[in-house]
C-alpha cells in the first residue's frame, strides 16, 4: 500500500511541477509559487489517503492553502503526516534557471518532525560516511573523515554552499583544505540527495538554509542511507520564539532520525527545470513531459519516472 501511496504522492509532485513551469521565466516568483500550492492542493482532493500537513506554507492564518495542519486527502486509506514545497526555488523558477522542483516527503504518523519555519545549520554526507562526521567539528577534519570514506583524495571532493555572504568564510575553509567548493545560487535540497548517490559529483552539503527544507531533505537521505545533521538558529527575536515554541534547541545536533523518524518515509520530487539529478518540464503541442524521483523506506529502489501527460487526445504529434 505505501509504494501505490508513494506513486500517487508523485502525481502531485508532477501536478505542481507543470503549473510552476508554465509560469517560469516570467520573473513572478510569488505567481509561479501559487500555482504550484494550487495544482497540488487539487491534486490530492482526490488521493486515498488521510494527510495532515505538518511542513507546508505557513500557518492557516498565513496560507490559504496547504497551510501546517491542513487535512489532505479523501479521508479514507492510511493516516499521513506529508510536508511539502511545492516550489522549492522560486527565483530558479521566475528567472528560468536550474534547480527548481516540486517536492514532497511523507511518513506515517509522528514521521516527520514538525520543524519551526527557521534557518538551520547542515551538513550532509553519504552512506560510507554516516557516523563518521560532526557539524561540530572543523571543516577540515570532516573532510578528512569523509575522504576516508570514500578512498580519496580531498582534492577530490566536491563541497556544496549556497552562494551566501554567510557562507563566505566555510567556502574559504573548503577551498584551504584542498577541496572545490560548488556555491549554488539557490536550493540546497536536491544537492542533499546527490551527496547520498554514487556518480553524482556531489560529496558533501554543508552551510546553513531552511531548517523545514531540511526535514523533507532528511526523509529522502535516511532512505538513502545518509547522514543529515542540522542545528537550528534563529535570525531575530521572532523565530526565537517560534523555536522555543516548537521546543527546538539551539545548542542540541538533530540528526537524520530526529528529523525523520518515521519507518515507512516516502519522498518524491518532479523537476521544474533542469538541474543535476531532475530533467525540468518540457511542454510540447497537446502536453508536457515530467521527470521525477520517487525513493520510499519500504522498497530497494530508487525510481526515475520519465512520464509523458496527454492534454490533447487529438494530438498524435508528439514532439519530445
Amino acid at each position: 500500500m505505501e509504494q501505490t501511496l508513494a506513486l500517487d504522492l508523485s502525481h502531485a509532485t508532477e501536478a505542481a511541477a507543470m503549473a510552476a513551469a508554465r509560469a517560469s521565466g516570467k520573473g513572478d516568483k510569488k505567481h509561479a509559487d501559487g500555482e504550484a500550492v494550487t495544482a497540488m492542493r487539487e491534486f490530492f482532493n482526490g488521493v486515498d489517503f488521510r494527510g495532515e500537513v505538518v511542513i507546508g506554507e505557513g500557518r492557516k492564518d498565513e496560507a490559504p492553502m496547504l497551510f501546517i495542519g491542513e487535512k489532505l486527502g479523501t479521508g479514507k486509506g492510511m493516516a499521513v503526516d506529508i510536508a511539502v514545497d511545492p516550489l522549492e526555488n522560486t527565483n530558479a523558477t521566475a528567472n528560468l534557471n536550474v534547480n527548481a522542483i516540486a517536492v514532497l516527503a511523507a511518513s506515517e504518523r509522528g514521521g516527520l518532525m514538525a520543524a519551526p519555519d527557521t534557518y538551520a545549520h547542515k551538513l550532509v554526507v553519504g552512506p560510507s560516511a554516516k557516523g563518521k562526521v560532526n557539524i561540530r567539528w572543523s571543516v577540515e577534519k570532516n573532510l578528512q573523515a569523509l575522504a576516508k570514506s570514500l578512498n580519496r583524495k580531498i582534492e577530490d571532493l566536491v563541497v556544496v554552499l549556497l552562494d551566501r555572504d554567510r557562507h563566505e568564510g566555510l567556502v574559504q575553509k573548503v577551498r584551504k583544505a584542498g577541496a572545490r567548493a560548488k556555491l549554488l545560487s539557490d536550493g540546497d535540497l536536491m544537492p542533499c540527495i546527490a551527496a547520498c548517490a554514487r556518480g553524482t559529483g556531489v560529496h558533501m552539503v554543508i552551510g546553513s538554509g531552511g531548517a523545514p527544507e531540511g526535514v523533507i531533505a532528511a526523509a529522502a537521505v535516511k532512505i538513502l542511507g545518509g547522514e543529515m545533521q542540522a542545528m537550528f538558529w534563529a535570525k531575530d527575536s521572532q523565530e526565537d520564539a517560534m523555536m522555543k515554541k516548537a521546543g527546538v534547541s539551539p545548542n542540541k545536533i538533530y540528526k537524520t532520525d530526529d528529523l525523520a523518524p518515521g519507518k515507512k518515509l516516502i519522498f518524491a520530487a518532479t523537476g521544474v527545470t533542469d538541474g543535476e539529478v531532475l530533467k525540468g518540464v518540457r511542454f510540447f503541442g497537446g502536453g508536457a513531459r515530467t521527470h521525477s524521483l520517487v525513493i520510499t523506506s519500504q522498497s530497494n529502489k530508487i525510481r526515475f519516472i520519465d512520464t509523458t501527460h496527454i492534454m490533447d487526445k487529438e494530438v498524435i504529434n508528439y514532439r519530445l
